[in-house]
C-alpha cells in the first residue's frame, strides 16, 4: 500500500467475539492499513467473563498503536476531519444495529458512523446479534438497502438452541472491507 489507508474499527459489547475479532485489528495493521479504535461504553468499561475491559482496551492500543476513541465528545471529529477512508463495526450488536438502521447517533460508535457517512465514506458492518433474524431483522434490510453499508457474510451461530441468533464470519471482514473500498458488497451475505 503506497498511502494507508485509514480504517475506523469501532467494537461494540458481543463480547464473545471479541477472541475472533481482535486478530482481525492485528491483520490490518499488518497489512499496512491505519486503523484508529473506536468502542463503545459498554465494550470500553465492562469486564465480562470473556475477559476485563482493561485487558482488552491494552490489547487493542498496543495493536494499534493508538488511543481508543471511547466517547462521543471524542468521536464528533471523524467527520470534520475526515479522519477515516472507511468504519469496520465488529461486532456489531443487535442495539448499535437498530440504531446504525434508525440513523440514532448517541454513543461513540453510532456518532462515529454518522460523522463519517457525512463524508459518504463507506462502513462495514459484522453483525452479532441474537436476535438478528427476529427484530432486527428489519434493521439488516434496512441496511442492506441503504447506501455506504456493506455487510461482512454471516450465519446462524446456533440454529437449534438459538434459531434467531446471527453472526458474522469475522475472518470475513478484511475481504468484506476491501470490496467495500471498491463499492461492492461481498457475495453471499448469509452462508
Amino acid at each position: 500500500m503506497d498511502e494507508k489507508i485509514r480504517v475506523g474499527f469501532a467494537l461494540c459489547g458481543s463480547f464473545c467475539t471479541f477472541s475472533a475479532v481482535l486478530p482481525v485489528l492485528k491483520q490490518l495493521v499488518e497489512k499496512g492499513y491505519d486503523v484508529q479504535p473506536i468502542m463503545s461504553d459498554t465494550a470500553y468499561e465492562t469486564d465480562t467473563r470473556f475477559g476485563n475491559a482493561e485487558d482488552f482496551n491494552k490489547t487493542i492500543k498496543d495493536i494499534c498503536g493508538k488511543d481508543i476513541i471511547h466517547t462521543i465528545k471524542a468521536a464528533e471529529p471523524i467527520g470534520p476531519k475526515k479522519m477515516l477512508d472507511i468504519l469496520v463495526v465488529a461486532p456489531c450488536t443487535g442495539n448499535t444495529l437498530a440504531k446504525l438502521a434508525a440513523g440514532i447517533a448517541d454513543t461513540s460508535v453510532t456518532l462515529a458512523a454518522k460523522a463519517h457517512m457525512r463524508n459518504g465514506k463507506n462502513i462495514v458492518v459484522a453483525v452479532s446479534s441474537n436476535d438478528a433474524l427476529a427484530a432486527n431483522a428489519k434493521n439488516i434490510g434496512m441496511l442492506l438497502n441503504s447506501k455506504h453499508y456493506y455487510l461482512v457474510p454471516m450465519k446462524q451461530d446456533d440454529p437449534e438452541n438459538k434459531p434467531r441468533s446471527v453472526v458474522a464470519d469475522m475472518k470475513m471482514i478484511i475481504p468484506t472491507l476491501e470490496a467495500a473500498l471498491e463499492n461492492r458488497q461481498i457475495q453471499p451475505i448469509f452462508i
